[in-house]
């Protein structure tokens, strides 16, 4: 037995409409007429994910981010390409992790995510 089910991942933002314009255009997703607001903004049929929401904070991001995305992708150059060209930067460079290229990212508002070109299995079994 559990005792929730899970409904959504929520991103504080200092402007919710304009940090949820990014992340529906790089996972897609519409936004949800219910929750769009000043103070609050969720995408909802966000592929594999369900709801995606941005809630209004006063302060910006100071620290690391405890929590982040993992997007998987099938060209990491590419995709790279197309977050900043969507309004992410880069931090940092391509890492090879043996399972796969990952790199970090920044939304507009600084919070991290990862995009991740994972190896077949086929070629990491020996």
């Amino acid at each position: 037995m559990t005792i929730a089910r899970f409904l959504s991942v929520v991103i504080d933002a200092t402007n919710p409409k304009e940090l949820s314009e990014f992340w529906r255009a790089l996972l897609g997703g519409e936004v949800d007429p219910r929750t769009a607001t000043e103070e609050w903004i969720s995408l909802r049929d966000v592929p594999q994910l369900g709801y995606l929401s941005f809630q209004k904070v006063p302060e910006e991001r100071m620290v690391k981010n405890r929590v982040h995305l993992d997007m998987d992708v099938d060209d990491i150059a590419v995709a790279t390409s197309q977050a900043v060209a969507a309004g992410a930067r880069t931090f940092g460079g391509v890492v090879d992790e043996g399972t796969g290229l990952l790199q970090v990212m920044l939304d507009p508002e600084g919070n991290e995510f990862c995009l991740i070109q994972r190896i077949p299995t086929s070629r990491t079994s020996l």
